[in-house]
Parts: C-alpha cells; structure tokens; sequence
C-alpha cells in the first residue's frame, strides 16, 4: 500500500536571491527525501512558495522606494528560476499573493474565531513617530531578553529561536532609521495558545524519533507556557483580515505563511482537476507531512501550525519538523543584508548544478552547523565525483562499448567475488532506503559513494581490460556485473542526483527512465545495446579556488 507523502518546504522571504544556505538547508534535504519516495511508489506532494508578505520583503520595498509587490515579484520571479535550475521537483511551487492562498487563509483565520480560539486585546506596539506609523516584526530590532543576543527582531531572536513580541525587546530601535519607538496602544485579535498546551505536550512527548534539536527546543517553550500572540498587524500590505473593524488591518504573516502549505497543496489539487485530492496529505488519517526547515522556524512549525491545524480541527498535524542548523561560509552565516553568500544563480553560471547537490548532501548541517567552503567543494567534485564515481562508470562502458560492439556481454558462471559485488548492490538499495526515509540524508549520501568505490575495487581486481585479450568471457562476466553496479548506483543517487542519474540510464538502456524503473535492482539484460559513454562531470581546474575566493572580497 502506497504511503501518502507531504514534502512541505519552508517558504523564503523574496527580498533577495537565493543563497546557498537557503537551499542546503531546507530544500536539498526534502528534494532528496521527495524524489525518494516518488522512485520508491508512495504518493508524494512537494509543495512550497515564495513568502511575498514578509516584512523583509516591505523593507526591501522602502529601500527602494517602491511597493511590496514590485520587490515580491521579482525575487519570486528569480527564485522560481532558480529552483527550477537546482532540478528541484516541486509538484507547486507558488507564492501567498495569490486568491487561494488569501482565501484558505481567512477560511482558517475564521475557523479560529468560530470555535472561541481568538480574542480580541489591546496591545502596546512601537511606533514611529519619524514615520508616523506602527512598527512591526522586523522593523524593529533589539537585544534579546533571554540570550542577550543584540539583534533580536520584533517576532523572534535567531540566536536562540524565542518568539518575541516587539514589546520584549530591549533597546528596542527602528530598523530603518535607527530612532527609538514609543509604544501606544493598538487592538488586536489574539490566537489564545494556551488552549493547545496540554494537547501540544502530549503530541511532542512522544516524538521521540524527532531531531533533538526540535523536540528540545519545543519542549522548552511549551514548559515555560503558551501566551497569547497577535494574529493581525497594523500594516496594509498582506492579507486583509475577514474581520469587521480590522479593514486597515492584516493578518500576521507567520500565521498566513504556514497556512501556504495547505493553500498551496489545495491549488496543487486543482490544477490537476481533482480537487479533493489534498485531504490524502491533510484529513485522511494515515496522510504523513514532514516539514523541512531552519533551526530558526522551529517555534512557527512545532507550536503555532499545531495550534491552527487543532483549532479548526480535522487536519492532520505535522508527522516531523525537520529541521537542520545552519550552513556557515568563511566562518560566519550567509547572508542577504550583507552580501557574505555564495547566490544560486551566480553559481550556476559557472557549474552544474548536481556536483552543488551532491556537495551540500555530503556537509548537511543535519546535527551541527557546517561550513561551504570553495575548497571543499573543488574536492568533492575532482575526489568523488570525478575520480570515483565517473571514472567507474566511464571506464566500464569504454571497455564494454570497445569490445563487445556495444552491447552487454553475456556473463559466465558468476564467482564468488561477482555475486558478493551484486550483493553489495541490494546492501546498497536497501541501507540507502533506510537512511533517506530516516532522513539521515548524509548517510544515505555517504553509502551510496560506498557503492562506487566497491565497483572500482572490484574492476581494479578483475581487470577486464587486460582479461579480454586472452579470456573474452571472463572480462564479459567482470564488465556485466560493473554494469550491474552502475544501473544501481544510477537508482541510489538519482534522489542526490536526479540529472546524472538519467545520463547514466540514458547510456544503459533505451527505454523508460530512472524514475519509473523503481527502486529495485534492475538486473543488466545481455545483448541489449549500450552507448558509449560520455563524462558525467567535468573536473575543475585548482584556479577555481583562488578565484571564488577573490570574487566574494572583490580583489
């Protein structure tokens, strides 16, 4: 019985380009955990959009002087493209300016005030009085009141991943000048939180298969107790609240932009004319969702999206949050504001995209923060890729294509070392399969190269470039079984790799394709035609190193 997979992508701010941190962290992992369950025959939804409400995306806008909108856009315009570069398969990837999205939204909003879940309150809220207008989430900033840390925002402090109420802060400033707010009294409608805390501690108590990471820091927060937290903003740009009274109002952009998931995985539904089909993800009981994201939206996926999905009640709450730390660069973290990043489609200008893929896999800041550095990435690429993995594969179809007139040998009796390499072929299918759906992702990566370091063990010993002189069999025998290896490493690194997986199929068979060939073994039929191979990546010149170096500090 197929299981039903919902891959849910944290939703990025369009205020700028994409980074590499952006993508190693979210979006590599659940591409990876996606496209394994799609070859393996689950039903999977990848569903994910650009966050145009986001105040980073309203400062941007002021910057420049024009509206939200503009800015929104055109970073959505940019990053589309460029996940669509990354050959990452979202099923929808969209944004929350859309009519459905506002619509699912407000249903939800509405749900919550229908069942007693919001209450109205007066709040103090700072305000500009330079601008002459409320200040919220990140239009302000301010040091921490729990870590101390000097650049905690109006909703939350990355350092420590609290929520925060702009009222917590101290030495509270305004972000775009500098001035200090005063805070008057503005009314809002309150999510009452605490109405889920008893529900919310059972439910994380027993995800004990969870990260520690997020079960921790979860558990933490509901152990201090749920308070309040306003749902609406002073603002005009986001999505109108469906309140009387609220019309110069919006809804808060973090309870709006968890609800994308749902919005965008309904739009998903229709666009494919079944309609209905988002409740196998979000009502039916055995529907699974996995949420990939930053360390610093735990608080967003494990607390407030619980707490609206059991508000409005009969929606499927999240199966894991899964949640990596942070990507670093030259020992600090990439950044938009400042420029200190690596952006996706600067890089794709000079290099393909799945040595990126596979590199990122390889140093995932599953447990630890992790570090992008040119070197590492020149060595993944020339070690592993090259050396390893492409060096296997070409050397075994140049030999084959050379001898046997392009076609796979027919084998002989298969010896004791042959049946122990197709061996490691099932160990290899089977111990990367657990480790994706573990999502122990460099794992997975890590035993899956395992695989081809086994077959140039194995070539190296049988030596068939030699054998074939003398004992054209034999070398067939050894050359069928590399081409056993390779079709499984095509199968192992396809959710890694998807694009150099199909250039591997596309040399060994002539018919259907990586995807639809399944996660089991494919067993190399002999006589059928092969082609000769082509590289599958390209080496990278020792310069590189030095140049990518000198290019981020502009010498």
């Amino acid at each position: 019985m197929p299981r039903k997979i919902l891959v849910a992508v944290a939703w990025p701010y369009v205020n700028g380009e994409p980074h590499l941190g952006h993508i190693a962290g979210m979006v590599v992992p659940a591409d990876i955990f996606a496209r394994y369950h799609r070859i393996v025959g689950n039903e999977v939804a990848m569903v994910s959009g650009s966050d145009m409400h986001g105040t980073p995306t309203a400062l941007k806008a002021a910057e420049e002087g024009v509206s939200p909108e503009v800015v929104a856009t055109r970073y959505h315009e940019i990053w589309s493209k460029a996940l669509a570069d990354m050959s990452f398969a979202y099923d929808l990837y969209t944004h929350t300016h859309t009519d459905r999205h506002i619509e699912v939204s407000q249903e939800l909003f509405l749900g919550l005030q229908e069942n007693g879940h919001l209450t109205e309150a007066t709040q103090s809220m700072p305000f500009s009085e330079t601008e002459q207008r409320f200040l919220s989430d990140r239009f302000v900033e301010g040091t921490c009141p729990h870590c101390g840390h000097d650049s905690a925002r109006g909703d939350q402090c990355d350092n420590c991943g609290r929520t925060l109420d702009p009222i917590d802060l101290i030495d509270i400033r305004s972000k775009q000048d500098g001035s200090t707010p005063v805070f008057k009294d503005t009314t809002h409608l309150m999510l009452k939180l605490g109405d889920f805390q008893e529900q919310l501690e059972e439910w994380v108590s027993g995800k004990d298969e969870w990260r520690a990471n997020v079960r921790n820091q979860t558990l933490g927060m509901l152990h201090e107790g749920l308070h309040d937290r306003a749902m609406t903003r002073d603002i005009d740009w986001g999505v109108p609240v469906p309140v009387e009274g609220y019309e110069s109002k919006r809804i808060y952009v973090w309870f709006e932009a968890v609800i994308g998931y749902l919005s965008a995985t309904r739009a998903w539904a229709e666009q494919q004319g079944k309609p209905d089909t988002w409740k196998k993800w979000w009502v039916e009981p055995d529907g699974e969702s996995y949420y990939f994201q930053g360390k610093d939206n735990v608080a967003f996926h494990t607390i407030i999206l619980p707490s609206i999905l059991l508000g409005n009640g009969g929606l499927n709450l999240p199966t894991e949050v899964v949640a990596n730390e942070y990507l670093t660069f030259g020992g600090a973290d990439f950044s938009k504001s400042t420029g200190h990043a690596v952006w996706v489609p600067d890089f794709l200008t000079r290099y393909e995209a799945d040595p990126l893929r596979y590199y990122l896999a390889s140093i995932m800041p599953e447990t630890s923060d992790s570090e992008f550095t040119w070197e590492g990435f020149h060595a993944a690429n020339n070690n592993e890729l090259v050396a390893t993995f492409g060096n296997f594969v070409h050397r075994v179809l140049t030999i084959t294509t050379r001898n046997f007139e392009n076609a796979v040998p027919t084998p002989g009796e298969l010896g004791e070392d042959d049946q122990e390499a197709l061996d490691a072929c099932d160990t290899a299918l089977k111990e990367v399969s657990n480790a994706i759906d573990a999502r122990r992702f460099r794992d997975g990566l890590r035993t899956a190269m395992r695989l081809a370091r086994h077959g140039n063990q194995y070539i190296d010993s049988k030596e068939p470039w030699k054998v074939v002189k003398t004992d054209k069999e034999a070398a067939g025998t050894a050359l069928w079984v590399g081409l056993n290896i390779i079709a499984t490493l095509r199968t192992v690194f396809y959710p890694f790799m998807p694009t150099t997986a199909d250039k591997i199929h596309g040399m060994l068979f002539t018919e259907s394709n990586t995807l639809t060939d399944g996660w089991d073994r494919r067993v190399i039929v002999a006589g059928a035609p092969i082609e000769k191979p082509t590289p599958l990546f390209r080496k990278l010149d020792d310069s590189i190193i030095e140049e990518e170096n000198a290019r981020l500090t502009g010498e």
